[in-house]
């Protein structure tokens, strides 16, 4: 499925150029793409063009247009115009996107999607944090999307962590402490029962999260990916020793630290007092992927044979807009995958799939997914 892969990154120049690591794009496509001549002479993409494709971080997306995401943009087009071989596939990319509006409708069947749901054997579902958000987890995102007077992507990168390695671990304090008063709603238990039940008639469901909540484990779901990590897990800075860690507080001096509100200080704990290694004595940082990072590639990998032996992707509560994950579904469908996207808007990508059903995930996904009970149906031809 995935005949080409690149990655195409370099340390960034300067602090105030980035966040201070690497700047990366991932680019999958399931065939090459027919190129004229003419295209491929033609100028790669502009940074207004490319910011539906420019990549975010796990915290939440950059809003479009803002200055973290022209930011990226400029740093992607900056090295895409030095790769030949990338322009013919994000002219690609950006001419289906244009060509979108024209395209028919997604159906919001839901007996024509149960027919395709019964045929499936290798299904995966792809959520996001519209998902996690139905049971109060904040996405950081938008004009409420601030911890005290920070934006995420302000606090999820390497940079930030290196220069107050104090305040990101109370902003990942108190998101952890957040999530354990929390419980998985609707959705989530929709999709581990449907896992289970269709396990047991040897078939298999693959999830792939973007969320870092650990939410669909508490669920119940076992074949889960979370490509974008865990607050829950820890990666020590010396040693690189990682580990789960649900400890709370995860150390004594974060203990009543990290309220949200703008008026409140910072702690400023002495880097000594914060979560420490248990191997060599490092410091450790949450194991989640930061702005400017790449994912696991094994992590990756995985998510990429599930996603190529798949015959029906359902996506859930995913803005399309951050990367890689927002190329998953496009390039399932791309391949005659039939997809099913469930979700309260219209995304970039909604266009280009078979279903959209608009509504709540904890509303809609139970729905859709409770004809897994139907052992002995027959799936219609």
């Amino acid at each position: 499925m995935w005949a080409d892969r690149g990655v195409i990154q370099r340390p960034a120049r300067s602090q105030s150029e980035g966040c201070g690591s690497v700047c990366h794009v991932v680019c999958w496509r399931a065939t090459p793409p027919r190129v004229t001549p003419e295209e491929r002479a033609a100028p790669v993409p502009t940074a207004d063009a490319l910011l539906l494709f420019s990549p975010a971080g796990l915290d939440g997306s950059a809003p479009s247009g803002s200055p973290v995401q022209e930011r990226q943009t400029g740093m992607l087009v900056s090295q895409l115009a030095c790769r030949k071989s990338a322009a013919p596939l994000l002219r690609c990319r950006l001419k289906m996107s244009q060509s979108s509006a024209a395209s028919a409708r997604p159906s919001s069947d839901l007996v024509a999607f149960r027919k395709v749901f019964l045929r499936s054997q290798n299904i995966v579902i792809i959520t996001g944090a519209g998902v996690s958000a139905e049971s109060g987890v904040p996405t950081f995102r938008g004009q409420g999307g601030f911890w005290r007077k920070w934006a995420a992507q302000d606090l999820a990168t390497p940079g930030a962590f290196s220069q107050n390695p104090s305040r990101v671990w109370e902003f990942y304090h108190y998101r952890r402490e957040l999530v354990l008063t929390k419980e998985p709603n609707p959705a989530h238990q929709a999709i581990a029962e449907c896992e289970a039940v269709l396990a047991k008639q040897g078939r298999r469901v693959t999830v792939i999260t973007q969320n870092v909540d650990e939410l669909h484990r508490r669920a119940g779901s076992k074949n889960l990916l979370e490509i974008h990590g865990s607050l829950y897990r820890t990666r020590c800075l010396s040693c690189g020793h990682e580990a789960s860690n649900y400890k709370s507080p995860i150390c004594p001096a974060l203990e009543g630290r990290g309220a949200p509100d703008r008026d409140t200080e910072d702690a400023r704990i002495p880097e000594k007092d914060l979560p420490r290694c248990e191997t060599c004595s490092g410091l450790l940082r949450p194991a989640v992927v930061w702005f400017g990072e790449s994912l696991d590639s094994d992590v990756l990998r995985q998510a990429e044979e599930a996603l190529e032996r798949c015959d029906l992707c359902l996506v859930a509560g995913t803005s399309s807009v951050v990367y890689p994950a927002a190329m998953f579904a496009p390039q399932a469908a791309d391949r005659g995958v039939p997809v099913a996207e469930f979700n309260t808007e219209v995304t970039p990508a909604t266009n280009s799939f078979q279903f959209h059903f608009h509504g709540p995930c904890g509303e809609i996904l139970p729905l859709a997914l409770c004809c897994h009970r139907a052992w002995d149906a027959e799936p219609e031809n």
